[in-house]
């Protein structure tokens, strides 16, 4: 009898690329992520294709890059005729879960406009069965601490900072803890909720997609988790000395910048200006979103403790990656939707339980990955066929210490920055554009990085001499090569990963042909 497929495909929300200790960081420390890596392999140099979370959740589950899903904004519709990871593992017989969200806004065409599904953007992708969705799990746990004896107004209370919590002089705002104890924390709620479901299951197949909001903000973390990084310790931002040195750059940062100084709407509850705020309060935030990585770290431990108590860690693919990165404070920003590398590197960790990735266990990869290998990867790794419309590859060859033919030797980003409903930026108005115009392109490679905006100036920074993109080299005449070379790269692979779901088939004598030549 074969044994049990399992996939445990774990995603955490705003997760910055560097921020594990298995890859060096100088002060964060992630030992469970850390041991996952160890018996798996670690992908070095992983990008989200785009942000913020909706759209960069729908290329993670589709496979599609930005261009051809066209889910842009959060609140975006993502169309229907597309497939999904989940809608594909169903026709093995599994029956796809989902823990937290997707961020998916529904495609409205067919529905009554009066239906309850078209008043979000936190929809549930089509294909999963709903275990505990983000809007009802938030209403659930807070219900629960409720129980509990916690006292709070609702939401937008929940993550206040303790009242009458005294922090000592030399650490800043973001030490004060939250209300509830970590024990009774949103993270240990969904964890609770997954192992119970886990509990249950442990002798069948299950695909399972468990989403953690954390370390997205607010930017507040229960004790102990608000005290294990010594703010003193903790670097200072990458920046030019003056906000107004850096917004020079070019329009979209400097929008971002004068958004983020007039108030604290990425962090609520927050007194300080997130632009100006004093050198102390900046190292003690970011010890704080450090902080709430260790929760999300201490969570997947106890999941995969779990899975090895009750035997099914020996057949169980086990994903951890994120959606999109975080600014954190790097050129005097907070978030995730600007051109820097800091918004789109993120960590991916894959651990193959067969025998075939046993030479690949503890590997390091270095080539550029994207999130739209994921979806061939999982369907790749159940022995299913990857539908013509994804635009990444599987990974499976990496995890199984071998390297792909004709792998790619860039990474691909887009990020489309229109108004919408879901935040406060107005492009349109605050840079005179069309909402069409609003989008960017990456390409990023070893040394170059290039940026193409729609209607804006380009960007190219040189980043072996200038890791945190400082300069522009854009207008350096002697770098005129090397634009050019870099704008012929990007339109050939938007010409080559333009949608393909048919284009290679043919009609004739003996019926529909398939002509993909597509490399192993």
């Amino acid at each position: 009898m074969a044994a049990p497929r399992k996939v445990l495909f774990i995603s955490a929300d705003q997760w910055r690329g560097e921020c594990l200790s298995a890859l060096g960081h100088p002060v964060v420390r992630t030992p469970h992520l850390d041991a996952l890596a160890g018996d798996g392999a670690l992908f070095k140099r992983h990008f989200a294709v785009t942000s913020p979370c909706g759209p960069s959740r729908s290329s993670m589950q589709t496979g599609l890059y930005l261009m051809n899903h066209r889910s842009g904004r959060n609140g975006t519709p993502l169309d229907n005729r597309h497939t999904n990871i989940a809608k594909e593992v169903r026709k093995i017989g599994l029956d796809p879960i989902l823990f937290g969200y997707t961020d998916t806004s529904a495609d409205p065409r067919g529905m009554d406009p009066r239906d309850p599904a078209l008043r979000t953007f936190e929809g549930p992708l089509p294909g999963y069965r709903i275990g505990m969705l983000f809007p009802d799990y938030m209403a659930a746990w807070m219900n629960d601490l409720r129980r509990k004896g916690y006292r709070f107004d609702g939401r937008k209370e929940v993550y206040q900072p303790r009242p009458g919590f005294e922090k000592p002089a030399d650490r800043g705002h973001r030490f004060i803890p939250t209300l509830f104890k970590a024990e009774d924390s949103d993270t240990t709620f969904m964890a609770n909720q997954v192992l119970d479901w886990l509990g249950n299951h442990q002798s069948q197949d299950w695909f399972m997609h468990c989403v953690f909001l954390r370390p997205h903000p607010p930017v507040i973390t229960p004790e102990p988790y608000n005290a294990l990084y010594d703010p003193a310790s903790v670097p200072m931002p990458q920046r030019k000395a003056t906000p107004r040195q850096e917004a020079a750059q070019h329009p979209h940062l400097g929008q971002w910048i004068d958004l983020l100084g007039r108030g604290s709407h990425y962090d609520e509850h927050n007194p300080n200006n997130l632009v100006t705020m004093p050198e102390l309060e900046l190292r003690q935030m970011r010890a704080c979103y450090y902080g709430m990585m260790n929760e999300v770290d201490d969570a997947v431990g106890r999941i995969v403790a779990h899975l090895k108590a009750t035997g099914q860690y020996d057949n169980t693919l086990i994903v951890f990656t994120c959606d999109h990165g975080e600014m954190g404070g790097d050129h005097y920003c907070w978030g995730k939707e600007l051109y820097f590398d800091q918004s789109f590197y993120i960590p991916l960790i894959i651990r193959d339980p067969c025998s075939a990735a046993d030479e690949g266990r503890g590997r390091q990869i270095d080539a550029f990955t994207e999130s739209v290998d994921l979806m061939p990867t999982m369907l790749s790794w159940l022995g299913m066929d990857v539908p013509a419309q994804c635009d990444g590859r599987s990974l499976l060859p990496f995890v199984e210490g071998k390297t792909p033919l004709s792998w790619r030797t860039e990474a691909h980003m887009e990020l489309d920055f229109r108004s919408g409903p879901y935040g406060s930026l107005d492009s349109e108005a605050a840079l005179g554009l069309e909402p069409d115009e609003c989008q960017l392109a990456i390409l990023r490679g070893e040394r170059w990085k290039y940026i193409h905006f729609a209607a804006l100036p380009p960007l190219l920074f040189d980043l072996q001499n200038d890791p945190w993109e400082m300069d522009d080299l854009s207008k350096d005449p002697a770098h005129r090569d090397t634009m050019l070379t870099m704008t012929q790269k990007m339109l050939s692979w938007r010409l080559k990963h333009q949608e393909h779901v048919l284009t290679n088939l043919h009609n004739g004598p003996n019926g529909v042909e398939d002509r993909g030549r597509k490399p192993i």
